[in-house]
């Protein structure tokens, strides 16, 4: 059907309108663009403190009934790969994160680490060991594929030959008495006491440097730390500090 002039003009100012007020009504709708942005995600709630661990009370600490060393100043945990090779843990506490006891860290010091500005805690442990997965978890840090360093004074009352340091490990670790390397442990491994027991070597009378290195790729992570005499038996007349030398 032929529609006549007037009529077509009708269609065409309804069709008009029509858009005008589709458009209209989508000028109407918010522009995503000048959203507020969604709001910064809240800090991580503060976890209680570590079971196993307390601040120390004392200015020294004996060392226990089995000869453990009971008391370290830790670093917060430094992201690492996690492999825990020879070559890997080597490349960790050598080359890529190495952390010395000179200048001497205090409770409370802040290390930068890369973009990290970590902090060092004074630690006594309730138990033999010393449980890293704890202190850790307790200060929101990472568990996983970690490097800690650990420092403490080991104070002899008189000088000490033929002694050996024997540590446990959970997982690969390094170990440093007055600057030269002790003993190490390599591969996935439990935290066995003794696991690993270096050389004869003397301990001098009064303060002994004692730092560590221990690295985690998952799962609970520790390690335990004592001295043995000349007849392998532990040594229970040692005291440690964090006075530093």
């Amino acid at each position: 059907m032929r529609m006549d002039m007037p009529s077509r003009r009708i269609v065409s100012l309804a069709l008009i309108a029509s858009l005008w007020g589709a458009l209209s009504a989508f000028s109407r709708l918010p522009d995503e663009r000048q959203q507020p942005s969604a709001p910064a995600a809240a800090p991580a709630a503060p976890r209680p403190p570590a079971a196993s661990l307390t601040r120390p009370a004392s200015p020294a600490k004996p060392t226990g009934a089995d000869g453990f060393i009971q008391r370290w100043l830790v670093l917060e945990p430094i992201r690492v790969p996690g492999q825990l090779t020879e070559v890997a843990v080597r490349s960790a506490v050598e080359k890529d994160f190495p952390v010395t006891a000179a200048p001497w860290p205090h409770d409370g010091d802040t290390l930068k680490v890369g973009e990290n500005d970590l902090k060092w805690h004074a630690v006594d442990t309730l138990n033999y060991n010393v449980n890293l997965y704890h202190f850790a978890y307790a200060l929101n840090k990472p568990t996983t594929n970690v490097l800690f360093w650990a420092v403490t004074v080991v104070n002899a009352p008189r000088e000490m030959s033929g002694v050996r340091l024997a540590i446990g490990s959970n997982a690969a670790s390094v170990w440093w008495v007055n600057g030269t390397e002790a003993t190490a442990l390599y591969n996935d491994r439990q935290a066995v006491i003794d696991d690993g027991v270096s050389k004869r070597l003397t301990l001098k009378q009064g303060a002994n440097v004692i730092r560590a290195a221990i690295v985690n790729a998952g799962g609970a992570t520790d390690f335990c730390a004592r001295f043995l005499d000349e007849n392998d038996r532990p040594i229970r007349t040692l005291t440690t500090t964090l006075t530093g030398r």
